[in-house]
């Protein structure tokens, strides 16, 4: 297969959560395969030096602020993208929280804010996006960021596990319904990757120990271990997959019972 078709020159992409971990590295990685990029959070200033960073580097980018539980929020984000670059060919669904609670501890507002963010808003801004898709006729590739507790569970994380498992099946729902209008819909299930976020502790003996027991590979993933299967659902090269939910965990999936 040509190189060529993991390219996304004239392609808009729009990434939700993109001021920090997985979404500011999904920006770049986008970026640098030739589409310009609009990153999507709530707090828009918190985007500008990533904007100022792609622009020095002569690639294309602009800040909006977008809250994925406000159906406001993205809808004016939305006509923001459009009225200057038109409709989006790509969406990268990857705003969401984390907040591990154990099951006999959760309360009515640890769960909705979870399902809230994590599930809702990803319907909301792929509802949106698809509309748009299938408006402009040229169609377009949707990547939902799930997990692999979307998967499989885990301790403390019940409400995070049924709101992945949810972004599963409305992958697969969406691709279902809308391949008829040219719109791939297909996920990336994420094992554990070091971020800002995590680093400190997958640096401690316990989560270091944790890794080694778990995972068959016996580390963490690194961000740039996610830029082929990012780029092989975004462009052509995956032309025909659409549906589909890929696991890039380093077989924590697979792991023995």
């Amino acid at each position: 297969m040509s190189n060529f078709t993991f390219q996304l020159a004239d392609r808009t992409a729009l990434i939700t959560g993109a001021s920090s971990g997985l979404g500011a590295h999904f920006a770049r990685v986008l970026a640098e395969a030739g589409a310009r990029v609009v990153l999507a959070a709530r707090r828009v200033e918190r985007l500008q030096a990533l904007v100022d960073e792609l622009t020095a580097d002569g690639r294309q980018a602009m800040a909006v602020s977008m809250d994925v539980t406000d159906s406001d929020s993205v809808e004016a984000a939305f006509a923001a993208v459009e009225a200057r670059w038109g409709a989006l060919d790509l969406l990268v669904n990857n705003a969401g929280i984390g907040d591990p609670v154990k099951f006999l501890e959760m309360t009515e507002g640890n769960w909705r804010s979870m399902l809230d963010t994590n599930l809702d808003g990803a319907w909301r801004v792929a509802h949106r996006a698809s509309q748009a898709m299938a408006r402009s006729g040229r169609g377009g590739s949707i990547i939902n960021i799930a997990s692999i507790l979307g998967l499989r569970v885990g301790n403390g994380l019940s409400h995070y596990a049924v709101a992945k498992a949810g972004v599963v099946q409305l992958t697969k729902a969406m691709a279902l319904e809308l391949a008829r209008d040219r719109i791939r819909v297909n996920a990336i299930a994420p094992g554990y990757f070091r971020t800002e976020m995590n680093s400190d502790y997958f640096a401690s003996e316990h989560g270091q120990q944790y890794i080694h027991k778990q995972v068959p590979m016996r580390r963490l993933g690194q961000l740039q271990e996610l830029d082929g299967p990012l780029l092989l659902l975004a462009s052509d090269a995956g032309s025909f997959i659409t549906g589909s939910v890929l696991a890039v965990d380093g077989g924590h999936l697979v792991n023995s019972l």
